[in-house]
C-alpha cells in the first residue's frame, strides 16, 4: 500500500461516514437507517485501518514522522471519538462534527501530500516513538471535541442557561484528554533521555507542548475549585484549543523553531 491510494481511500472513507451520519439522522424517521448508520461508519474505519496499516507495512516504519502522517491517525481517532461518544451521550451534533474534522484533516493530505520514505533518523528510532504520537494524537482528538463542546456550551449560555449534560460532556472529554496529554509529556521526557541526553531541552516544540499542558490544567482547576464560573472555564477551554493547534502545526513556522530538535 502507497500513499498514491490516499485519494481513493480517503473518498470512500469519507463518502461512508457521511452516509453513516445521514442514517443517524434519519434513525427518527426510519429506525433502520441508524442500523445502516452503524455499518457505513465501521465500513469506513474498516477502508482507512486497511490503508494505514498497509502504508507502515510498504514504509517498514510506523508512519507516524511527518505532519501528513500525523493528520492520518488523528483522522482515524476523531471519528472513533465522536462515534463512542454519541453511543454514550446520545449526541448526533458530535458524531457529524468529527467526522467532519477527520474529512478536514484528511483532505488537508490530499491536497498536500508529504513525501514519504523509509528513512527514520536516529533518534526516532525508540520504542517511545510510537506511544508517544499515538498518545498525542488520541489526545488532540479528544480535546477537539471538548473545544467545540465549550463552544456549544457558550452558546447554551448567551441562549439562556448552560446545560448540565454540555458542561459534563466537557469536563470528561477534558479530563480523559488532560490524562493522555500528560503521558504524551511523560513519554516524551523519558525518549529525549534516551535520544538527546536530557529529559528536557527547553526546546520550542517543548515550551509549547507545556504552555498547552498548563492552560488545559488552568481548566480543570476552574472547574474544580469554582465551578460556578462556568463562561470563563469554556472561554478557557476554547482558547486552549488554539494553543493546541499552535503547538502541533504553528510552532514549526516560528522563526525559533527553525533550529528545533524536533523539527524532522
Amino acid at each position: 500500500m502507497t500513499w498514491s491510494a490516499f485519494p481513493a481511500v480517503f473518498a470512500v472513507s469519507a463518502g461512508l461516514w457521511g452516509a453513516a451520519v445521514a442514517g443517524v439522522y434519519l434513525a427518527r424517521l426510519k429506525p433502520r437507517a441508524e442500523i445502516m448508520g452503524h455499518l457505513f461508519f465501521w465500513a469506513g474505519m474498516a477502508v482507512l485501518t486497511i490503508f494505514i496499516l498497509g502504508l507502515w507495512g510498504s514504509l517498514d516504519r510506523p508512519p507516524m514522522r511527518t505532519l501528513g502522517e500525523t493528520r492520518l491517525w488523528y483522522g482515524f481517532f476523531m471519528p472513533l471519538i465522536g462515534y463512542l461518544t454519541w453511543r454514550r451521550w446520545k449526541l448526533s451534533w458530535v458524531l457529524a462534527y468529527s467526522i467532519l474534522m477527520a474529512v478536514v484533516f484528511l483532505g488537508i493530505n490530499v491536497l498536500n501530500p508529504d513525501v514519504h520514505d523509509r528513512a527514520l533518523m536516529p533518534a526516532l528510532q525508540s520504542v517511545w516513538f510510537v506511544p508517544h504520537v499515538i498518545v498525542y494524537i488520541f489526545a488532540y482528538a479528544l480535546l477537539a471535541v471538548s473545544a467545540i463542546v465549550a463552544v456549544k456550551a457558550l452558546y447554551e449560555g448567551r441562549r439562556g442557561q448552560f446545560r448540565v449534560k454540555t458542561i459534563t460532556l466537557a469536563d470528561n472529554m477534558v479530563y480523559i484528554g488532560f490524562a493522555f496529554l500528560t503521558l504524551g509529556l511523560i513519554f516524551g521526557a523519558i525518549w529525549g533521555k534516551e535520544a538527546w541526553g536530557h529529559y528536557w531541552n527547553w526546546d520550542p516544540k517543548e515550551v509549547w507542548a507545556l504552555l498547552t499542558w498548563i492552560v488545559y490544567l488552568a481548566y480543570i482547576h476552574i472547574r474544580a475549585h469554582r465551578p460556578d464560573l462556568v463562561r470563563p472555564a469554556m472561554w478557557t477551554l476554547a482558547a486552549a484549543f488554539v494553543v493546541l493547534m499552535v503547538c502541533w502545526f504553528g510552532v514549526n513556522y516560528l522563526p525559533s523553531a527553525q533550529g528545533s530538535i524536533h523539527t524532522y
